[in-house]
């Protein structure tokens, strides 16, 4: 599983993804302030 955070002022947002395209794509549309994890 694949898994976006996002890590805002004072809390965070987690998006979670079967396949590592659908997550980069998902990843491109947030700032900076996001990071992909691959969760096994």
């Amino acid at each position: 599983m694949w898994v976006v955070t996002v890590f805002e002022q004072h809390s965070f947002r987690i998006f979670e993804y079967t396949n590592q395209s659908e997550a980069k794509k998902a990843l491109a549309h947030f700032s900076k302030n996001a990071r992909l994890s691959y969760v096994a």
